[in-house]
């Protein structure tokens, strides 16, 4: 497994590098935005670690600049800072996942895992189920063209289930993959926000799309 670190704090780096050797990853480093671009646009890599704060190029620009290349290897953001601009304004540039420091290195290397396993598929700008679009350059969700006011945690439900247009997915995915990992709730908190979604996007339009699959999970279909 073959890990790409953009951070410029050396000691910090050194210690992740170490620390991830010892579970098995190759890795590669850069001390700087310009140059953690450039390797991550030549080199294969399974997942990439990026700092937010970097000298030459800010992480949310590199990050940019490798999806508007159509480079989709998953992507952590690191920051120093704690605020729910920062981790929006990740997203929306297309990264996978978010952790602030002082980061526990323990749950650093399972997310990271949790990330190479989910693999680095193709993602279109608009995803759409039926009459139902989301736009994941803009944030903005919408049906049959009227826009929908969704929060950030709705937004990403929603997003997650409609990349698995289809399929039955389960609390407890859901849950590993929506919310954050030190969440300590249980998996009811699902349950009530399937129901804040399907009050927004289903009961207004008369349309029955998201649904609960009794026993397994919940599935998006499209409506006629």
């Amino acid at each position: 497994m073959r890990v790409l670190l953009v951070e410029d704090e050396k000691d910090l780096a050194d210690a992740v590098r170490r620390g991830l050797s010892l579970e098995g990853f190759v890795v590669d480093t850069a001390e700087d935005g310009v140059t953690g671009e450039c390797l991550a646009k030549i080199n294969p890599y399974d997942v990439i670690v990026l700092d937010i704060m970097l000298p030459g190029k800010s992480g949310y620009k590199v990050l940019e600049q490798i999806r508007t290349a159509r480079i989709w290897t998953p992507v952590l953001m690191l920051t120093a800072k704690d605020g729910e601009y920062d981790q929006k304004d990740a997203f929306d540039l297309g990264a996978d996942d978010f952790l602030t420091k002082p980061f526990s290195f323990i749950v650093l290397v399972s997310r990271l895992r949790a990330l190479i396993r989910r693999g680095a598929p193709e993602r279109p700008v608009l995803i759409q189920v039926g009459s139902l679009v989301l736009d994941t350059a803009r944030r903005r969700v919408s049906r049959g063209g009227t826009e929908l006011a969704l929060t950030p945690k709705e937004y990403a439900l929603l997003q997650y289930l409609m990349r698995r247009q289809g399929q039955v997915v389960p609390k407890s995915e859901i849950l590993d993959n929506v919310w954050e990992a030190e969440f300590q709730g249980g998996n009811n908190i699902v349950e009530v926000y399937i129901g804040y979604l399907r009050k927004k996007i289903d009961l207004p339009f008369g349309l029955d799309t998201l649904r609960t699959v009794r026993g397994m999970g919940y599935t998006v279909i499209a409506d006629d």
